[in-house]
């Protein structure tokens, strides 16, 4: 199982739907308990495999709410326009692709990977995102560490 450090001050409800609705955004049951419980931060192990073709990646954090530097609000901000409809960035690799979370279905709940390299004109053309799990506990299921170091 994962383990998350580094995390930040912890969360009420209350701020979760604050930061709902001051972002337009409705998160999923499963993420706020994610919220809840750890407020981003760094994780251990933190390798996932994007796709056969893609390989693995690092994840090197997961956005917070509040004022902190890895900032829910900022990364909505700077993926606007870029992301697919009912996306939302919560987290990233060292190379500055985005882990995001679909908040509207066919995608609510899924985690997905957006690469930064293959970004399309279009926003919602999803041929630079790759489907990496069902929710956020299944992709912290998932997350393994390099067998090499």
């Amino acid at each position: 199982m994962a383990e998350i450090f580094g995390s930040h001050d912890n969360l009420s409800l209350e701020q979760i739907e604050e930061f709902e609705i001051e972002n337009n955004v409705k998160l999923t049951e499963l993420y706020k308990r994610f919220l809840l419980k750890w407020n981003g931060g760094k994780v251990t192990p933190n390798l996932f495999m994007i796709s056969d073709e893609q390989g693995p990646s690092v994840l090197n954090v997961f956005y917070g709410i509040g004022d902190m530097y890895d900032n829910l609000t900022d990364f909505i901000d700077i993926m606007d326009e870029r992301l697919p409809s009912g996306f939302i960035p919560i987290g990233d690799d060292p190379s500055g692709n985005v882990i995001c979370l679909g908040t509207t279905d066919p995608y609510y709940d899924k985690i997905y990977f957006w690469d930064h390299e293959q970004e399309p004109e279009d926003p919602d053309d999803m041929s630079n995102m790759y489907f990496l799990a069902n929710d956020i506990d299944e992709f912290l299921d998932n997350l393994y560490e390099d067998d090499d170091e």
